[in-house]
């Protein structure tokens, strides 16, 4: 169901962040994020002059190759537009995500390693969704793989929301061997 219809409004403002997960000849993955924030007006920056309606404001693009563990190989960021000259300059620090794993305790170690004045808050943000993404893209390929083995193990998913509640009735419908309850 789509949101209610809103009182009579203006557009002023359009974030419009889009990622895609990318299966690769050798057995990695590729995970993009795209993130791009537009005005619907004219303004003055003080290093980038005059933007124009629907120019980018900030435009900066990830991307994470990982394995089939979520281990992050390698990274590459790249600002086209930001606000000031020197926001392109941060991206070479986004290598320091290689090694990490995407998995529990990601956003905080991202945010250890590259928050504040040692990343790009955009950036940063941006590796939520991307994150999530790998997940998305690996998860249900690796799944499938694994199923027909009968030494399964609990699928990651399990416990990660509340529909997936190692004791709910989906768990219980579709992972008998991992429910957990009564």
């Amino acid at each position: 169901m789509p949101l209610s219809t809103p009182i009579s409004r203006k557009l002023i403002h359009r974030r419009s962040v889009q990622c895609r997960g990318y299966q690769r000849e050798d057995g990695l993955w590729d995970i993009e994020g795209h993130l791009v924030d537009t005005k619907t007006y004219a303004f003055t920056n003080r290093e980038r002059g005059e933007i124009a309606p629907g120019e980018p404001v900030h435009e900066m693009w990830l991307r994470l190759t990982v394995d089939d563990e979520l281990l992050v190989r390698a990274v590459e960021a790249v600002t086209d537009a930001g606000p000031f000259s020197v926001c392109p300059a941060i991206t070479d620090r986004f290598q320091q995500l290689c090694g990490l794993r995407i998995g529990h305790g990601w956003r905080q170690r991202v945010y250890k390693l590259l928050g504040g004045v040692n990343g790009c808050t955009h950036l940063v943000e941006l590796l939520g969704p991307v994150a999530t993404t790998a997940f998305q893209t690996i998860y249900p390929i690796k799944s499938r793989r694994q199923e027909s083995r009968p030494d399964a193990k609990k699928p990651l998913m399990l416990d990660s929301c509340h529909a997936l509640a190692s004791d709910g009735e989906i768990v219980k419908r579709h992972w008998p061997q991992f429910y957990t309850g009564t």
